[in-house]
C-alpha cells in the first residue's frame, strides 16, 4: 500500500456530512464491530491450526450469531443471521475462502475489515485502482492468490481500455508488491484477505449484489463531479483514469463538440415535450370528481344506507350482486378499466365478443392475470399452458401481437414468470380499448341492458307509491265505516 499503515480508522472521512442516510448506517454497523472485537466482550479471535499451515485472526460464523443473539436481544437465530448478512454485504467482516459476502452459520471461517477500507470512508475506486490489484495478484505467484475467471477477464478488459497508460499501472503495481514484501508475513497474510475483500464488495463476484451501485451518496457525487476523489493506492486523478462504462462529464475540462451536440439534443427534446396548462389539470381533475361523485358513499348519501357508518350491509349485497342497478351499469361506460372491475360487466363483455368471434383477445387477458395471482410452484406449467393456447403456431385462440411483443414474449418464456406476458396483456388492453370497447357502448346489448335496469327501478318506485296509497285508503275507509256503524 502507498498509505504507511492500514489501521488510519475512519477518522480520515473524505465527505464531511455525516447525517446523509448511508452514514448512519455505517456509524451504526461500526458500533457493532467494535464490540464484536472488544477483547472482554466480543468473539474471539483466534488462529487455527490448519493442514502444514496456520491461519490467523479468524472467528467462525456460529460464534457471531450467537454475539448478535445475546448482545443484540435477538431470539431468532434467521434475524441475526440476517443482520450479519448485511454487515457483511457491505465488507465489515468477510470469509477468507469465499468471494460472495454473505454469513453462514456455520464453522466457516470469517475476518474483520481493517478500519482504512470501511464504506464509511466513503471509497470511490477507479478502474485504475482495480487494475493495479488485479496487476498485483498476478505478480505474487500464490496458489491463494490466484486470479478466478470473471478477475481475469475484467484484466484483460482493463488492459485494452488502458493500453497507453499500462506500463505506469504496471509500475504501480510493482511497487506495492516491493512495500508488501517488507511486512511480516502473517500481517502480509491478513492484509491480502482484506484487500481482497475490499474488492469484493467494489467488484463483486458476477451475480451478487453491488452494495455500491445504489449508494445515495455516490450518486450526490456524481452531480457534483468536481468533488476530490480519494485513490486506493494515493494516485494522482485525473479525468482519463475510468473506463468508457464509467466515464461521466467532467466541469473542469473544455466541453468538446459531441458534448455540445448531446446538450443542444437534449434541450430540443425538452422543448418538444408536451406541457399541460394548469388550468386543464384542475379542469380534468374536476371532471372526474364530479363523474364519481355519486360513487362516493362518504360523499354522497348512498341508498340504502352506507354500511361504513352502519350495520346495514346490504349496499355492498347489491354491489356483488349478478343483478346489477342502474349505477352500476352506468358506470362500465366510464372506462375499461370499470367494466373489467365488475364481474357482471366482465361477462357481459366477453358476451359482446363472443358475438363478435373475437372473445380471445379478452380470455388471454384474464388468463394473464389469473397467472399473477397463481403459487409460484403453478406458474411456469401455467404460462407454458397460456403459450399454446393463445401465442404458439397453430394456437386454437390464436391472438394478434405485434412483433415486438411477441419477441419479448417469448424470450421471457424462456425463464418463465408471473410478469412474462405483460408485454402482450398491455398490448391486447390498448386493442380491446381503442376498438372492442367502443363497440360495445355503442351496442344494442349494452344500451338495452341500460334502459332495462333504468325502467324497472321507476316502475318500482311507483308500485310503491301506489301501494302505500292504496293501503291508506283502505285503513280510512275502515275506520271510517267502524264510526258510523
Amino acid at each position: 500500500m502507498a498509505q504507511t499503515s492500514h489501521e488510519q480508522g475512519s477518522a480520515g472521512t473524505a465527505d464531511p456530512d455525516e447525517d446523509s442516510p448511508n452514514m448512519i448506517v455505517y456509524r451504526k454497523i461500526e458500533d457493532i464491530i467494535t464490540r464484536l472485537q472488544d477483547e472482554s466482550e466480543g468473539v474471539p479471535i483466534r488462529t487455527v491450526k490448519s493442514f502444514m499451515s496456520k491461519i490467523p485472526s479468524v472467528v467462525t460464523g456460529t460464534d457471531i450469531v450467537q454475539w448478535l443473539m445475546k448482545n443484540l436481544s435477538i431470539d431468532d437465530p434467521v434475524e441475526a443471521l440476517h443482520i450479519g448478512g448485511l454487515i457483511a454485504a457491505q465488507g465489515y467482516i468477510f470469509p477468507i475462502s469465499d468471494h460472495v459476502l454473505t454469513l453462514k452459520d456455520d464453522g466457516t471461517f470469517y475476518r474483520f475489515q481493517a478500519p482504512y477500507f470501511w464504506p464509511s470512508n466513503c471509497w470511490e475506486p477507479e478502474n485504475t485502482d482495480y487494475a493495479i490489484y488485479l496487476c498485483k495478484r498476478t505478480m505474487q505467484n500464490k496458489t491463494r492468490l490466484e486470479l478466478a475467471d470473471y478477475e481475469a477477464e475484467n484484466l484483460a478488459r482493463l488492459q485494452r481500455a488502458f493500453a497507453r497508460k499500462w506500463e505506469f499501472i504496471f509500475m504501480q503495481a510493482e511497487a506495492q508488491v516491493k512495500i508488501d514484501r517488507k511486512k511480516d508475513k502473517t500481517e502480509r497474510k491478513i492484509l491480502d484477505s482484506q484487500e481482497r475483500a475490499f474488492w469484493d464488495v467494489h467488484r463483486p463476484v458476477p451475480g451478487c449484489v453491488n452494495t455500491t451501485e445504489m449508494d445515495i451518496r455516490k450518486c450526490r457525487r456524481m452531480k457534483n463531479p468536481q468533488r476530490v476523489k480519494k485513490s486506493v493506492y494515493g494516485l494522482a486523478e485525473d479525468t482519463q483514469t475510468q473506463s468508457p462504462v464509467h466515464t461521466h462529464l467532467q466541469h473542469s475540462r473544455k466541453d468538446t463538440k459531441e458534448d455540445v451536440e448531446k446538450e443542444i439534443f437534449f434541450l430540443n427534446t425538452q422543448l418538444d415535450r408536451h406541457c399541460m396548462k394548469m388550468s386543464k389539470v384542475a379542469d380534468t381533475l374536476m371532471s372526474y370528481t364530479e363523474q364519481y361523485l355519486e360513487y362516493d358513499p362518504f360523499v354522497c348519501t348512498s341508498e340504502p344506507s352506507n354500511p361504513w357508518i352502519s350495520d346495514d350491509c346490504t349496499f355492498w349485497e347489491l354491489e356483488a350482486s349478478k343483478d346489477p342497478s342502474q349505477q352500476r351499469v352506468r358506470k362500465w361506460g366510464f372506462s375499461l378499466d370499470e367494466a373489467l372491475k365488475d364481474p357482471v360487466g366482465r361477462d357481459q363483455f366477453l358476451k359482446f365478443l363472443e358475438s363478435e368471434f373475437s372473445s380471445e383477445n379478452l380470455r388471454f387477458w384474464l388468463a394473464v392475470q389469473d397467472l399473477k395471482r397463481r403459487p409460484l410452484q403453478d406458474v411456469a406449467a401455467r404460462a407454458q399452458g397460456i403459450w399454446q393456447e393463445f401465442l404458439a403456431e397453430g394456437a386454437p385462440s390464436s391472438i394478434n401481437l405485434d412483433s415486438q411483443s411477441y419477441e419479448r414474449t417469448s424470450h421471457n418464456l424462456k425463464d418463465p414468470g408471473r410478469y412474462s406476458f405483460e408485454d402482450a396483456q398491455d398490448h391486447i388492453y390498448k386493442l380491446m380499448k381503442s376498438d372492442s370497447y367502443t363497440r360495445f357502448l355503442r351496442s344494442n346489448a349494452y344500451q338495452d341492458l341500460l334502459l332495462a335496469r333504468k325502467k324497472p327501478e321507476t316502475e318500482q318506485g311507483r308500485r310503491t307509491s301506489l301501494e302505500k296509497f292504496t293501503r291508506s285508503v283502505v285503513i280510512l275507509a275502515y275506520f271510517t265505516g267502524v264510526m258510523n256503524s
